[in-house]
C-alpha cells in the first residue's frame, strides 16, 4: 500500500445553523482584526455575526468579492493591495469555490513577501501566518477542506492551481442553510463539480484506501440527492447531503486529487469562460468511457455508487453508470454537448494544446491522454 498524507482542516462544523456558533470559534477568539471576504449577496447573512463580533470588542472588516466568474491573476492582485493595511489577523471566506479560494490566499500572502506568481505549483507556499476560516455556500468545490486555490492566468488562457498545506482553513462550517438560495442552475452544475472530484479520485491512478471511503460515500450522496435540490431548493436533506458529498469531494483533492476531465475543462474556462462545473459535467461521460478500459472494476464500483444495480459485466455496468450521470444532467438541464455551449471544431486543437500543459492532473489519470486523444475527446462532444 502506497503512502499517502491526508491534510484537512483541524475543525470541521457541519449542520444547520453551524454559522451561528462562528463566534465562539479558538480562531476568532485570539484574533483581533478580522476580514470577511464576502459576496455581495450573502452579507444579510454574515450581519448578525459581525455584529455580535463587534459587540465583542473586535475590529471587523467587509471586503466585498465583486468578481464575475472566476477570478483572474490580476483580480486577485488587486484584492490583495486593497486589504493589505488592514492588517488582519484572521480571514474569512464566505460564498462559493472562488470566493473561497481567494479567501484562502488572501490568508496566505497579506503578510508574505511571495508574489502570487511565486507560489503557482505543488509545495512554493513557504508559510500563512493568518488564521483562516471558510465557509461555503455551494456544494461544489470542497475549497473548505482542501489545500487547492485556483485562478485564471489572462496569460496562458488556462486556470492555475496553487497547492499547498498553507492553504487548508484552521476551521470550516458548512451550513445547509446557506445553500438554500442558490438557484437551481449553480445547484446542478456545483454538485456536478463536486461528483467529478469524487468520480476521478475513485478512478485514479494514484487512488488509496484511505480517500477511496469519501469518494464512494460522495458519490453515492451527491447522485441520490442532486436532482432532489435542483428540483426544490428548499429541500434541506437534499441540500445536507449535496453539502457532504461536496465535503468529501474537497477531502479527496489533497492526497489524490482529480484527472484528465478537470484537465480538459481548463481551456473551456480560460477561454471560453464557461463555468467550471458546466465544463466538467459536459466532459466527464465521454473522458470515462475512454478511461474505462484501463480500470474496469473501479468504474463498475463507481456506477454502483451512483445507484446502478443492474447484474453483468464490469463494463456493462460502468455504462450504464455513465448513462446515470447523463440522465442526471439532462434532468438538472445541463448541457450535453460543446456546441450547445458555443464551441466549435475550429477551436478544438487550442483546447488540446491547453489541456496538454495540465500535467499535473493528466499524470492521474488511469489511461494516457495525448493531444490526439484529447481531440478525439472533444470531437465526439461536437
Amino acid at each position: 500500500m502506497d503512502s499517502i498524507t491526508l491534510l484537512q482542516p483541524q475543525k470541521i462544523i457541519f449542520g444547520s445553523g453551524s454559522l451561528k456558533k462562528l463566534v465562539e470559534d479558538r480562531n476568532i477568539e485570539k484574533s483581533q482584526r478580522i476580514l470577511f471576504l464576502v459576496a455581495p449577496p450573502l452579507l444579510g447573512v454574515v450581519k448578525s455575526v459581525v455584529e455580535e463580533l463587534t459587540a465583542n470588542s473586535k475590529k471587523v472588516y467587509l471586503a466585498e468579492y465583486k468578481f464575475l466568474g472566476e477570478p483572474t491573476f490580476s483580480q486577485f492582485n488587486t484584492l490583495l493591495e486593497e486589504n493589505k493595511s488592514l492588517n488582519p489577523d484572521c480571514i474569512v471566506g464566505v460564498g462559493g469555490g472562488s470566493v473561497l479560494d481567494c479567501a484562502k490566499l488572501l490568508a496566505a500572502l497579506l503578510k508574505n513577501d511571495q508574489k502570487l506568481e511565486d507560489v503557482v505549483g505543488i509545495g512554493f507556499l513557504k508559510e500563512r501566518v493568518l488564521n483562516l476560516i471558510c465557509i461555503p455556500t455551494t456544494s461544489g468545490t470542497g475549497s473548505e477542506v482542501s489545500p487547492n486555490a485556483i485562478l485564471l492566468n489572462e496569460a496562458s488562457q488556462a486556470k492555475s492551481g496553487i497547492i499547498s498545506p498553507y492553504l487548508v482553513p484552521d476551521a470550516c462550517y458548512l451550513d445547509p442553510a446557506l445553500t438554500i438560495s442558490l438557484p437551481p442552475k449553480l445547484t446542478a452544475e456545483t454538485g456536478i463539480d463536486a461528483l467529478s472530484h469524487c468520480i476521478e479520485a475513485y478512478t485514479n491512478k494514484f487512488a488509496h484506501p484511505t480517500v477511496d471511503v469519501y469518494a464512494l460515500k460522495g458519490i453515492e450522496l451527491i447522485a441520490a440527492n442532486i436532482e432532489k435540490a435542483y428540483l426544490n431548493g428548499n429541500d434541506i436533506q437534499a441540500r445536507s447531503a449535496l453539502l457532504l458529498g461536496s465535503m468529501y469531494g474537497g477531502l479527496c483533492l489533497g492526497p489524490v486529487n482529480t484527472s484528465a476531465v478537470h484537465a480538459l475543462s481548463y481551456g473551456l474556462g480560460g477561454k471560453f469562460h464557461v463555468p467550471h462545473g458546466l465544463s466538467n459535467a459536459i466532459l466527464m461521460p465521454e473522458v470515462l468511457r475512454y478511461n474505462l478500459s484501463a480500470s474496469p472494476k473501479r468504474h463498475a464500483e463507481v456506477a454502483r455508487a451512483l445507484g446502478i444495480t443492474i447484474k453483468g459485466t464490469d463494463e456493462a455496468i460502468s455504462l450504464a453508470g455513465i448513462e446515470k450521470i447523463e440522465a442526471i444532467s439532462r434532468v438538472c438541464n445541463i448541457p450535453l454537448r460543446l456546441t450547445e455551449i458555443g464551441v466549435n471544431e475550429v477551436v478544438i486543437p487550442e483546447l488540446a494544446d491547453i489541456a496538454m500543459k495540465v500535467t499535473r492532473l493528466l499524470k492521474n489519470n488511469p489511461r494516457e491522454v495525448t493531444r490526439t486523444d484529447a481531440i478525439n475527446i472533444y470531437k465526439k462532444l461536437l
